[in-house]
Formats: structure tokens, C-alpha cells, sequence
């Protein structure tokens, strides 16, 4: 019988914790010599009375069928003494015994994977600078890394999706469970670009307390966790905290000082957390440790759907990144729309659409999508672009202005 089928046993064993299980691993040697234990040799272990009740119910019924639709489902098992282990999040207090996997995962160890969280109930600004930095971290080569939550998170992961970056989402639920289920698309949009992990096996029951749990596993894989907007009491503080406690670098975006949503993010900024207006504040930290795989942009270049992912500048054609958070100068209110950008540009024909439909001083979002004749995705994914690019600017109440760049 496959070692495998041991560890699932082991990892899904409920009434014995992580650290516990760690410990007999260390003291048998492997799953299958903790299996095959007596109960004295465990009982001279120190195992609380839970602990042994729950040894004596030793079945692999439950085990075996886990294994079994993993293989049917696509699923990877990984054990934490494979190769494929990252080392990283090994490296943890308490890292899970087993991960399943959906997608490819990539080489962790290898790459700067950042993390990105904040909070469901979201500003407009956290909006705004959750796409900014998504796309930004993603195009500077960074991975992005989050809990695919509905709020921050899951823009983020959009955000560099959809300039054409990689993302790992970290779940609180079975691998195979949709949490939220609105979330389906994305979390099918990683599993083609990146990879979906979680610690508990296909149809496992999953509680609120897991949420938390899973926090860990995104600072474990990431070098820096960045909190983007998060108000005093949020799960967002739950990852920087295990980021802090683990050694990993915490960023925070700033926020008001009146704003209740950035109150987290602005605390983690007086407790010391580095400060992150724009994608390269934290990629650039690590641009000596990876250095084939950071570079930075001064602009994001077009392409279609069907075209590769862009390739990167060489790490030392970097002046021009700046561009990014340099103000845009402002030029006085016209009575007529500015002229449609010239054809050499660089948009697409989709961001000319859009920016044909924006209409001085400012137009709403909603008119936006009903001038444009495309759908609610394809705007807020643009402009997301167009911001970055220049062209746009976000005002208040999801309004949008053109900036008369040509």
C-alpha cells in the first residue's frame, strides 16, 4: 500500500494537533510506523487522553477514498517530506502535513511569491489600489498569493491575472469546494495560471475556524505579505501577524486617517510595516534575491487574449518604472470629449472603446459599460489597464476622467 494513503491518514486524524503529529513523526519516523504504534508506545508519548482515544479508532477506510478521488480529480498530494514540499512553508511553526493541489504549482523556493490580503467590505480606494498593486506586483514578476476571499483578495488575484501574471490561491475549504461561490470563475482562472491549494482533501467538512488556519499557509508561502485595506479587526491581520511571528517581511497600504477601513493597514504602518503605495515598493526587495525574476516597467504592453504572457525587461531597464506613480499633470476641462488616442498608441481596440466612452469631467461607471457596449468584466479590467497606463483616472463614486495623455 502507497505511503501516501498514511499520510492522509495522519493529516485528517481530528483530536491530535499539527505540532503532535509532527512529533511522532519525528519519533517513529513515518506515517505507517505511527500507524502501526501500540497503544503503550504511543501512551509513553505524553499524548493527551483525546489524543490516544482518537489512535484507537486507526482506520484507512477514509483515507483510501480521499486518495482515490484525488486521482480521479485531477488533485496532487503532496506530503511534507516530498521533494515537491516547499521549503519555505516548511520552514513554519506549524506547516500542514499534506497540501492537495489543483493546477501547477510552482516552484515556491524559487520565486517571489507576495501576498496579498485585506478586507471583504472594500472602499473605492481599496478597490483601486488592490488592481493597481495586483497588476504591478504581477508584471515586476512577483507571484501573487491569496485566499481567493471575496473582497481584496479576489481582486488582486484578477488584477494579475489579468496582465497575464501567475497567482496561488490558498483555501479554507476542501480543494475542491467553491468558497465563496460567486468566486467560480476565478478560481478556475487560477487553476489554469497558477495553482489552488488547501491542507484539507476533496469533500472534507470545513468550519469558520479553518479561515484563519489557512492564513498561515499564505504567509508560509509568500516572502512578504502586504495588507492592502483592512480595518482594526480583521482576518487580514490574522495572515500579517503569522507573517511577522514567521519571519516574513509585512507591507500595508495607507490609508486616510479618518478611514475606518485603512485603521489595520495604518496601525501595521506605526508598528513598523513597510509602506506600499505601488507594486515595486515591494517587489524591489527582493529584486537581489531573484534577480532573473524581477524587473521593473515603466507600462504595461498591449496584448491580445490569444498572445503570450509579455516578456520582461531586462532587470536593469528600470528608470522608466516611476512612471507609474508620477502624477499625471492636469489640463483644463474642454467642452467637447478629448480626441480619440492616436492608432500608435498602444491600446487595444477594446481600451479605445472605452476611453471613447468616457465623457468630460467625469463619467460613471455604469455609463461607461452602457456606451461601450461591453460587458461589466471587460470594463473594470480595462480600466484597470488604462489607469496603469496613464490614460484614466479614478474620482470618487467609481467616476472616471481622462487624463488627455496622447
Amino acid at each position: 500500500m502507497t505511503d501516501t494513503v498514511y499520510w492522509i491518514w495522519l493529516a485528517s486524524l481530528r483530536g491530535v494537533g499539527v505540532k503532535t503529529k509532527r512529533e511522532l513523526l519525528d519519533r517513529f519516523g513515518s506515517p505507517t510506523a505511527v500507524f502501526a504504534a501500540t497503544e503503550q508506545e504511543l501512551g509513553s508519548c505524553g499524548l493527551t487522553a483525546s489524543a490516544l482515544a482518537a489512535f484507537s479508532r486507526r482506520n484507512l477506510d477514509c483515507a483510501e477514498k480521499v486518495l482515490q478521488k484525488c486521482e480521479s480529480g485531477g488533485v496532487r498530494i503532496i506530503t511534507l517530506r516530498e521533494a515537491g514540499y516547499p521549503q519555505r512553508l516548511m520552514n513554519i511553526f506549524d506547516p500542514p502535513l499534506v497540501l492537495y493541489v489543483r493546477g501547477a504549482l510552482p516552484d515556491i523556493d524559487s520565486e517571489p511569491v507576495v501576498a496579498m490580503v485585506g478586507t471583504r467590505s472594500y472602499s473605492t480606494y481599496g478597490e483601486r489600489m488592490a488592481r493597481k498593486l495586483g497588476a504591478e506586483v504581477a508584471l515586476c514578476g512577483g507571484t501573487v498569493c491569496t485566499g481567493l476571499a471575496g473582497g481584496i483578495d479576489s481582486i488582486c488575484a484578477q488584477s494579475a491575472l489579468d496582465v497575464g501574471g501567475r497567482v496561488v490561491g490558498v483555501l479554507g475549504t476542501a480543494i475542491n469546494q467553491v468558497y465563496p461561490r460567486s468566486n467560480e470563475p476565478l478560481f478556475d482562472a487560477v487553476e489554469q495560471n497558477g495553482a489552488l491549494v488547501s491542507e484539507y482533501p476533496p469533500d472534507a467538512q470545513t468550519s469558520a475556524r479553518c479561515f484563519p488556519a489557512r492564513n498561515r499557509i499564505i504567509a508560509g508561502l509568500s516572502v512578504a505579505v502586504c495588507v492592502v485595506e483592512a480595518p482594526q479587526k480583521s482576518g487580514a491581520l490574522i495572515t500579517a501577524d503569522f507573517a511577522a511571528e514567521n519571519g516574513r517581511d509585512v507591507f500595508a497600504v495607507p490609508g486616510g486617517a479618518d478611514s475606518d477601513k485603512s485603521r489595520g493597514c495604518n496601525n501595521l504602518l506605526r508598528d513598523g510595516a513597510g509602506l506600499a503605495e505601488a507594486g515595486w515598493d515591494i517587489i524591489s526587495a527582493y529584486a537581489a534575491r531573484f534577480p532573473e525574476k524581477i524587473s521593473k516597467y515603466a507600462q504595461i504592453p498591449a496584448r491580445s487574449a490569444e498572445s503570450p504572457p509579455p516578456k520582461r525587461a531586462p532587470a536593469e531597464d528600470t528608470a522608466a518604472f516611476y512612471k507609474f506613480r508620477e502624477p499625471v499633470a492636469k489640463k483644463p476641462k474642454a467642452p467637447e470629449p478629448p480626441p480619440p488616442p492616436p492608432s500608435d498608441s498602444g491600446l487595444t481596440e477594446t481600451q479605445r472603446k472605452i476611453l471613447s466612452a468616457i465623457r468630460p469631467p467625469e463619467t460613471h461607471i455604469d455609463d461607461i459599460i452602457s456606451a461601450s457596449g461591453l460587458t461589466a468584466p471587460q470594463v473594470l479590467s480595462q480600466l484597470t489597464m488604462l489607469q496603469i497606463k496613464g490614460f484614466v483616472r479614478q474620482g470618487a463614486g467609481k467616476r472616471f476622467s481622462r487624463t488627455g495623455k496622447v
